[in-house]
């Protein structure tokens, strides 16, 4: 697989570069919420404007129904980007349309040039491999194509998962190189599923385990301890017997739940370790009356709504020891103050880790930063929580895939 260090060799000077980046950031009220993903995107921008690159950048945010939607324009994102980067970033009002063609046509070395959320075009996201492969060619008439110096640098981890238009198709018609977010979040994957060094911890939470069946199918055979909280730890409390009041519960998964629960350690313990002790309430409000009950013992017309401080000493104990560690998913309601605890010990034991600590993205990685928990204090955090789990469960990632085969 080419690297974008490959591609700065051979210079890139007056070249137009499309770079694919995860741009994916929350909004309110019209200005970026977060810029966590738009500063993880920077070094591979600079690289190239540095070197005089004429830089295009195409991204999503939402999900929009494949027309343009103001509630999900990657205007605010193009403001906050030149804030970070300390210079102009022109914006495309169109993806591939009047105003991207005459735009890109236009730009001048050292200058970006940020496009409108590819997914207000149908073919984005086309299951019509034509129509995809159609839309990506007018990206690439963006750059003007090999013969004028076009490439493709793929930098948006968070969205090689995903066999869209300006994330695979576009590497079949351009020189394509891995950027620097994608190629460093595959060295951190690697080290998970190949020989981590031991003990490995993995920590599963989220709302439901029917979301996580299949990296737990393939984990739990690799990892010496997988501790479960959040939403989809009820589901394994009711595969034991246990009553769960009005908790989450995915009745057709208890069976799976129970095959998970056999799955034994050298010395007969149960690979999966459970919460020992809830926070439940009847309702999931700010002024919420909550009580701390044994996981064996939540009362009818009760939610469990966060993991409680027994669990968090209890799975602080089992990542203390650890050399690697991975964790996906909060351990119960966080945006809620009654029910964040569970989440900030989990987060503030894994940062502890003495060795390394992989936040895999989405929720866990939102936890991380609403906690305001040093980001430096993990291993790594990753910017895809979805393409993470796919790739640890073994599946092909099509925007990786692309790369190393054409």
């Amino acid at each position: 697989m080419r690297t974008l260090d490959d591609l700065l060799k051979h210079g890139v000077k007056g070249r137009r570069i499309l770079v694919r980046s995860d741009l994916n950031v929350p909004l309110k009220d019209g200005r970026v919420a977060g810029d966590g993903r738009i500063r993880a995107s920077l070094p591979v921008f600079v690289k190239l404007l540095e070197r005089g690159a004429r830089v295009i950048v195409a991204a999503h945010l939402g999900r929009p129904k494949g027309e343009p939607d103001p509630r999900y324009s990657l205007g605010p994102v193009a403001d906050r980007l030149a804030q970070l980067l300390g210079s102009p970033v022109e914006f495309a009002l169109d993806t591939v349309g009047t105003s991207a063609r005459l735009m890109s046509a236009e730009m001048k070395d050292g200058e970006l040039l940020l496009l409108e959320n590819v997914r207000f075009n149908p073919g984005e996201t086309s299951k019509d491999d034509q129509e995809r492969l159609e839309f990506a060619r007018h990206l690439a008439f963006l750059t003007g194509g090999e013969d004028e110096g076009g490439a493709f640098v793929e930098d948006a981890f968070g969205a090689v998962h995903r066999k869209h238009a300006s994330v695979y198709d576009i590497a079949t018609l351009l020189p394509h190189y891995c950027g620097d977010l994608v190629r460093d979040e595959l060295a951190v994957l690697r080290q998970l599923t190949g020989s981590p060094d031991r003990p490995y911890v993995v920590v599963l939470g989220g709302s439901k385990v029917s979301d996580k069946l299949a990296v737990i199918d393939s984990l739990l055979p690799k990892v010496d301890r997988l501790l479960v909280g959040g939403g989809m730890c009820f589901t394994f409390l009711a595969a034991q017997g246990h009553e769960v009041g009005d908790s989450l519960l995915e009745p057709d998964q208890t069976e799976a739940c129970r095959g998970f629960l056999d799955v034994r350690d050298e010395d007969g313990a149960s690979k999966v370790v459970l919460p020992t002790d809830i926070v439940v309430a009847a309702d999931v409000t700010e002024h919420a009356a909550t009580s701390v009950v044994p996981a064996n013992a939540i009362p009818p017309g009760q939610k469990g709504l966060d993991i409680g401080p027994d669990t968090v000493r209890t799975f602080g104990d089992a990542l203390a020891g650890a050399k690697t560690v991975f964790w996906n998913g909060p351990m119960g309601v966080f945006e809620v103050a009654p029910f964040v605890a569970g989440t900030r010990g989990l987060a503030e034991a894994v940062a502890a880790v003495d060795g390394l600590s992989v936040v895999g993205g989405g929720d866990s990685a939102a936890a991380v930063r609403a906690l305001k928990i040093d980001a430096g204090s993990f291993g790594h955090i990753s910017t895809g929580g979805g393409a993470s789990l796919e790739f640890l469960e073994g599946k092909t990632l099509p925007g990786v895939a692309v790369l190393e085969e054409h």
